[in-house]
């Protein structure tokens, strides 16, 4: 499988962030989304995700234009933005289940709780999300890759907020992603060890 970014170019009003911008991700690879801040990381990253229109070029899924794919596209796809998108007044749990209900993926409970005990959840499980630390609040949110069988995951600063410990664990679990054939494509701020074998950049310039 492959995702192909054909000649994008995005705006934000008036201002241009980047244009003319090309990639191709195929199975077991991943890109780093690289460049300044306010240059459009995450509005590419929101482009490639369906959550926005280019304002010229366009985005292909196995030669198909996602936009035209649609929902097929969509159930290929883990998008993970740089906000959480939890529901503060709900537990851990909670929040996790009916991200896989939204998401079509049926999962036992025990699944859930196995997912947020690996991501250092363990005994706040069951606690309102409101309580838990920004940590512990990504992390609920990460949890859900533990979970997904999605080809494509986009993720938007997703080592923002974690300890040493969860870096290094959500690096081998990106790492394992690609391993396995999946594809990733994602922004950090950190050094970060992604994968054991090269990483793909792209500078983001306008």
């Amino acid at each position: 499988m492959s995702l192909q970014a054909h000649q994008l170019a995005c705006r934000r009003g008036d201002r241009l962030l980047f244009e003319n911008v090309s990639f191709q991700v195929n199975d077991g690879e991943l890109l780093l989304i690289e460049g300044h801040n306010g240059c459009g990381k995450t509005t590419l990253l929101k482009t490639l995700a369906t959550l926005r229109y280019p304002d010229d070029g366009y985005v292909s899924w196995q030669g198909e234009p996602i936009l035209k794919l649609a929902d097929e596209f969509r159930s290929e796809l883990t998008w993970l933005g740089h906000h959480n998108a939890i529901k503060l007044d709900l537990t851990a749990m909670e929040n996790l289940k009916i991200a896989c209900f939204l998401n079509d993926l049926v999962v036992t409970d025990d699944e859930v709780l196995n997912a947020l005990e690996a991501m250092g959840l363990y005994g706040y499980e069951d606690l309102p999300v409101r309580s838990l630390s920004q940590g512990q609040k990504r992390r609920t949110s990460l949890a859900y890759l533990l979970l997904t069988q999605c080809k494509l995951w986009i993720l938007d600063e997703p080592f923002s907020a974690l300890d040493v410990k969860a870096v290094d664990f959500l690096q081998r679990v990106i790492s394992q992603h690609i391993e396995k054939g999946g594809m990733v494509i994602l922004t950090t701020h950190q050094e970060v060890a992604l994968t054991s074998g090269s990483i793909n950049r792209l500078n983001l310039v306008a």
